[in-house]
């Protein structure tokens, strides 16, 4: 059950705190106060995605909070399953986005992910807003309807894995039948390509090392010239001018001698020796390069060809050598499967046979489960219609098989008479916004039935019913949170006197801000409210009274 909700900065609300109890909650408020922002808040602490575009104007980041009681036992199941921790009954869920772009989500403070968060947040609360109804003028969707009452999830995957594999080895087939003119063709294309890339003898990491040396052999001279001048300072030359190691092992020899009367020039004796020790390793290491150092014209003409048949070769099968030799496994791998094609067909006919003789049983105790589950659903909610004012109201499910697809084998839409005589239509064509509300209310009155959710929140459930009806809507919704707590977002006061418990929305505006507040009305604020969706601004003695008398006959 939902306990308590914080908002902050979101749209024209800067920060509200909603205290909610167990039973039948109301908001109420003028177009535009804010009720469906205070909606909004609540998808966004469940998970759902947000606009930046939500930030309050002058605030970079928003956030929302809110604390559950006694969550059910599928939460409690998904929170130890995720290794989130519960503190005595207590959940707290909590989401910040800032208009950059950055969300912080935590349950029972604990950093989760967004996906994390709309995990829990599903198994929490279930919000019907006014683009739920649509789903009843959805042919396609009705099926979902009769799936949630049917408990039939686990059919419907191992349908759907069973569709998917035969699809998958049909797609395969498929693939294999080409004519021979074309098998042919494509044999010769495959062959070419493979002996082209076996002759080349492709080796990771060649071209690389051919570039550096192809550097070395164009770049001969100047390595040559470069190595003469540094071997000539190191080791000197041939007309008896000393380098730079000679030089320095007899700046050695000096100083030692110093330091025979000069016993503090002894490490500096050490320091110029060890120098004129490693330049005369330098000088050695020096001649053995410029030794090594050689050009070779055939050696260099060898490499230029090797690297023309990697260019030309890349053109053709990729940028490098390792997809190069990818190219070339998977045209091994297609020569292999377009030679042995028949064999493969074959091989396939009989697999594809025996998964689709086991998809097609599947499909059939799927359908099985969704026609109990339709009779089952229109039963129960031909009940609550008939509680809803909807008393002559005809529903049925009209099944017709299709080509087996990813969700089964059949295709099933709702049919309704809303009166004696018609026969049943199409939702969409006969079922008016009202009924299209009430029929919606009722399915979800059904379906509740089937999981353990503590809150089920009803956006403008009333939308295109008024007077007996809105009544009867409003006592149903009353029923309801006997079991789940019921929070309703209403413009009607028939619903809004069965509350037993009444929030009001309303927006402010002074100078250059406005601002959105949420007040728990007491009796005199309930009658006033009342009085105003009834009468609109001007309030009259005759509409309190009669609000007075609502309140009256519902308590």
């Amino acid at each position: 059950m939902l306990q308590r909700l914080t908002i902050e900065n979101i749209a024209v609300i800067k920060r509200v705190e909603l205290e909610f109890i167990p039973g039948f909650t109301v908001m109420t408020g003028e177009t535009g106060a804010g009720k469906s922002i205070v909606i909004d808040a609540i998808n966004a602490v469940l998970g759902e995605r947000v606009s930046r575009e939500l930030i309050r104007t002058g605030a970079q980041a928003a956030r929302v909070t809110a604390s559950f009681a006694q969550p059910c036992a599928a939460a409690a199941a998904l929170l130890e399953a995720l290794g989130l921790p519960m503190e005595e009954g207590e959940l707290l869920l909590s989401r910040s986005f800032s208009a950059a772009g950055r969300n912080d989500c935590r349950v029972n403070g604990t950093p989760v992910t967004v996906s994390m968060l709309k995990r829990v947040g599903m198994m929490l609360i279930n919000i019907h807003g006014q683009h739920d109804t649509q789903a009843l003028l959805d042919p396609p969707r009705h099926m979902e309807f009769i799936d949630a009452l049917a408990e039939n999830g686990a059919l419907r995957e191992e349908y759907r894995a069973s569709y998917l594999r035969l699809r998958a080895l049909q797609r395969e087939q498929d693939g294999l039948f080409i004519d021979e003119t074309e098998k042919s063709r494509r044999l010769d294309m495959l062959r070419h390509q493979i002996e082209e890339l076996e002759e080349a003898e492709i080796r990771p990491g060649e071209r690389a090392k051919l570039l550096e040396r192809q550097a070395i052999l164009n770049n001969y001279t100047k390595i040559v010239d470069n190595l003469q001048a540094a071997n000539l300072a190191l080791a000197g030359g041939d007309t008896g001018a000393a380098g730079a190691a000679a030089l320095a092992r007899e700046s050695a020899d000096a100083v030692e001698r110093a330091a025979a009367f000069l016993p503090a020039a002894q490490k500096l004796c050490e320091t110029v020796r060890s120098a004129a020790y490693e330049l005369e390793e330098s000088a050695g290491e020096l001649r053995a390069i410029l030794d090594s150092v050689s050009l070779d014209p055939l050696e260099a003409d060898a490499i230029e060809r090797r690297l023309d048949t990697y260019y030309r070769l890349s053109r053709k099968y990729g940028a490098s050598e390792e997809e190069m030799l990818a190219f070339l496994a998977a045209a091994r791998a297609e020569e292999a499967s377009v030679t042995h094609a028949d064999e493969r067909i074959a091989a396939l006919d009989s697999e594809i046979e025996s998964r689709q003789n086991a998809t097609i049983q599947l499909a059939k105790q799927l359908s099985k489960t969704r026609r109990e589950g339709a009779q089952t659903l229109i039963q129960r909610v031909k009940e609550e219609l008939f509680a809803l004012d909807m008393p002559h109201v005809h529903l049925e499910v009209q099944s017709e098989k299709t080509p087996l697809t990813e969700g089964g084998g059949e295709r099933m839409e709702f049919l309704i008479s809303t009166n004696p005589g018609e026969a049943p239509r199409p939702l969409a064509r006969v079922a008016s916004g009202g009924e299209l509300s009430r029929i919606m209310l009722a399915m979800k009155r059904v379906l509740a039935e089937k999981d353990d959710i503590g809150t089920l929140i009803f956006d403008e459930i009333d939308t295109g019913v008024s007077g007996r009806a809105a009544q009867k809507i409003g006592r149903k919704l009353k029923e309801v949170s006997k079991g789940p707590q019921v929070i309703c977002v209403t413009h009607l006061a028939q619903i809004a006197a069965l509350a037993d418990c009444h929030l009001r929305i309303s927006k402010t505006s002074r100078a250059e801000e406005t601002e959105t507040s949420v007040a728990r009305l007491d009796h005199e604020g309930r009658r006033e409210e009342l009085a105003r969706i009834m009468g609109g601004e001007n309030v009259t003695a005759a509409q309190l009274a009669a609000a007075e008398e609502m309140l009256n006959a519902e308590c």
